[in-house]
């Protein structure tokens, strides 16, 4: 199936990190989402219930972003796919990336991502 819905640079504040600073101050973490769905019948039908609302899948992300916080983006990531393999059954495959461009490293980075699919 080569169908998708891409939503890139959903923003929000977490709490998520090992050490205890990022966990008490917090950061700003970006997620990108890709979504593998047949349009065939959306892109006849025009019709948002043949097809994968965006709205939702970004309020999902944002709410788990912004809630539980997670030592390790890779699990913020499984959480975030998980959800919406069970929300939006009709995604044959889920792809997520974390951005943390605020990870605390030593060398100076553009940005520090994690990405999963399932």
């Amino acid at each position: 199936m080569a169908d998708l819905i891409r939503i890139t640079g959903i923003k929000g504040f977490g709490y998520h990190g090992v050490f205890e600073a990022e966990r008490t101050n917090g950061q700003d973490f970006y997620v990108d989402v890709e979504l593998e769905v047949d349009l065939t019948r959306a892109s006849v039908s025009d019709d948002v219930t043949d097809t994968i609302n965006y709205a939702e899948v970004t309020d999902l992300v944002v709410e788990e972003i912004t809630t539980n916080p997670a030592s390790l983006i890779e699990k913020l990531a499984g959480r975030i796919a998980e959800r919406i393999k069970v929300n939006f059954a009709q995604a044959a495959r889920v792809t997520v990336t974390v951005h943390k461009p605020q990870a605390p490293v030593s060398a100076e980075v553009k940005d520090i991502s994690v990405t999963i699919s399932r």
